[in-house]
């Protein structure tokens, strides 16, 4: 039985060739592949530390955004000292074929120093080419290109040029203008097009400058609504808490406290009524909690937390019709106690609701397409018994009797790991249009609305 040490052995260097440890003369562009910007990598923290706070709502602007900054680095032209030297020589040799007029020398020279400064500037030219070209402008240019070569071959090729040339001849030119004309006519031409090329060029610059303010705000609307959430949860803390921790709730501290929510809940997107919603929950500040019936003080269950009470409890935060219509669609709601809450014509959409508690919940004309409902509550007792709730009758949460959600009209398509239990209450109560909606089908079930 061997023991290995706690603290990681360090790794073996790997022995390099040295023919890999000494770049070449010419490396400047692979020096500059991985040199970020301080703008560049500014941009790239700054929308790094957002995306924990991103939404569904902003995926979109933040993915365009993130490409607008994805640009070439500009290279860091390093050359060696042997390379610079070699090129001097070759243009020494260039004025030296100038002085003795000597062709042999001044072409060695003059090809030398080409080639020379072409391998020293590519780089360079490779980053002004990919920072003024985009992939499409470089497509068209090259489509362009081939397209005037391809007309240019077929007027040589096919002998519709000498046609043409034959034709021209025949032409009186006097009578037509003279040459200078014609290259004024030409040049009036190349002014237009250079014109139509610099207002497509404004356009292109303007757009990108668009995408950039729409950005950052984005960004800064993400920030806003993260400060407004905390400071939100701060407030909510300190007003039903006391100064040793234990839940202190006057019936005013309890309608501050709705109000402060129903206000919040209006200028948030569907991400932060979730994380609202699992604050609130797991903070049990939406379940009914058993009071004293002199004080209505919350009590404790004596192992640790406050007990509940679903007949008679009160709940600190009552959301009510706060939810209504509301947009939750794509948003974590596991573990959320929604019970009793009006949630007509909400969208849930692609929601998480593993363990959601939704009795008594008026899910009436909702949309829960392709959500999670693996564990989801919706109605307590028996399922024989389980029956929606009722504005007449108090619910029985011993037999299941009136406890359970209102789901008439409501869409389930593609929704995931649905209960057995959950899928036929769905289609006893659910009517008609929920029962066409159920994954499986609801044959022998029977309909208990009758409509």
């Amino acid at each position: 039985m061997t023991t290995e040490s706690n603290s990681p052995k360090p790794p073996t260097p790997k022995s390099i060739p040295e023919h890999e440890s000494q770049p070449d003369d010419f490396d400047g562009a692979r020096a500059g592949e991985n040199h970020l910007t301080p703008g560049t990598l500014a941009a790239q923290q700054a929308l790094a530390a957002i995306s924990s706070l991103q939404s569904p709502q902003n995926t979109a602007a933040l993915q365009q955004a993130r490409s607008s900054f994805s640009t070439t680095p500009k290279p860091q032209l390093k050359v060696k000292p042997r390379a610079l030297l070699i090129t001097v020589a070759a243009i020494a040799l260039t004025l030296l074929g100038f002085v003795l007029n000597n062709w042999i020398i001044g072409m060695v020279g003059t090809l030398g120093t080409l080639l020379l400064s072409l391998v020293i500037l590519f780089p360079w030219l490779q980053y002004v080419v990919n920072s003024w070209f985009s992939g499409q402008d470089k497509t068209i240019f090259i489509g362009s290109v081939g397209l005037i070569v391809a007309f240019i071959g077929g007027l040589k090729f096919s002998g519709l040029g000498d046609r043409l040339l034959l034709w021209g001849r025949r032409i009186n030119w006097d009578a037509s203008g003279t040459l200078a004309e014609w290259f004024g006519a030409l040049g009036q031409i190349l002014i237009a097009i250079i014109a139509v090329y610099v207002a497509w060029r404004q356009y292109v610059i303007s757009k990108d400058l668009t995408i950039q303010q729409n950005l950052l705000t984005v960004q800064q609307n993400i920030i806003t609504q993260q400060q407004t959430i905390d400071s939100y949860f701060q407030g909510v803390s300190d007003l039903v808490l006391d100064e040793e921790g234990l839940l202190e709730d006057w019936p005013q501290e309890r309608a501050i406290a709705e109000g402060r929510t129903a206000a919040i809940f209006s200028s948030v997107d569907g991400s932060g009524k979730a994380k609202i919603l699992r604050f609130l929950s797991r903070s049990k500040l939406l379940t009914p909690l058993k009071r004293d019936r002199r004080l209505g003080r919350a009590i404790l269950n004596g192992v640790g937390g406050y007990a509940e009470d679903r007949l008679e409890g009160v709940r600190v935060i009552d959301l009510g019709v706060m939810l209504a219509a509301a947009d939750l669609a794509g948003t974590d709601l596991r573990w959320t106690d929604l019970s009793e809450a009006n949630l007509v014509r909400a969208s849930l959409s692609g929601c998480d609701l593993v363990k959601a508690n939704f009795s008594r919940t008026i899910l009436y004309d909702a949309n829960l397409s392709g959500a999670d409902l693996n564990g989801v509550r919706l109605f307590y007792g028996a399922l024989a018994q389980a029956s929606p709730r009722s504005r007449t009758e108090p619910p029985d949460y011993e037999t299941g009797e009136y406890t359970g959600a209102v789901v008439e009209n409501a869409d389930f398509s593609d929704v995931q790991r649905m209960p057995e239990s959950v899928r036929y209450y769905c289609c006893a109560w659910g009517g008609e249009k929920t029962r066409r909606t159920i994954p499986g089908g609801c044959e022998g079930i029977p309909n208990q609305l009758g409509r």
